[in-house]
């Protein structure tokens, strides 16, 4: 029985994974509503694909190296926009994704894939809703609010980036010196 569940969570991952053109594309071309409603499905989707990764007694080992990248990816779009529109500072959106980059590279050495932290679980959470309130469309009202909200809430993801990341690298180093 863990086969089709792990299909079906390889299958989102690669649908998130596919989204991510034409979310950017959504938001150069001013429509945030679809900008704003691929981003939610994306965040719902990276939910649904762990639990069915864990139904499954364990995701498939492509699997648990796709989908980090693809959050990533679904992450990095609609920051450099933001930061490109002036809705973020540049120098933190580089700040984050310089962490990403690292992450990914240290992960890409682990056989498993290297599974996320809490804390790094966390802050791919905050960084969804920071960017699902930032992105939130004008014409859809309490858009100065939620920005703001969104804005509040990206901080303290870019610190939890920033503490799991040493979390993830201090064990490693630390195996390294032995």
């Amino acid at each position: 029985m863990a086969f089709p569940f792990r299909q079906l969570a390889d299958g989102l991952t690669v649908g998130r994974a596919v989204s991510g053109l034409p979310l950017i594309l959504a938001l150069q071309l001013g429509e945030r509503p679809i900008a704003w409603w691929l981003l939610l499905l994306a965040g719902l989707s990276d939910a649904a694909d762990g639990w069915l990764a864990r139904r499954a007694g364990g995701g498939s080992s492509w699997g648990a190296r796709l989908d980090p990248l693809t959050d990533k990816v679904l992450i990095a779009a609609p920051l450099l926009w933001l930061a490109s529109t002036g809705g973020l500072p540049l120098w933190a959106v580089w700040l984050l994704l310089a962490r990403e980059l690292l992450i990914s590279g240290w992960r890409s050495q682990a056989s498993d894939g290297a599974p996320a932290s809490r804390g790094g679980k966390l802050k791919t959470i905050l960084q969804f809703l920071s960017l699902l309130l930032l992105l939130w469309p004008p014409a859809w009202g309490g858009h100065a609010a939620l920005v703001i909200l969104g804005w509040w809430l990206f901080w303290p993801s870019l610190l939890l980036a920033l503490t799991s990341a040493v979390g993830y690298l201090r064990p490693r180093s630390a195996s390294h010196r032995s």
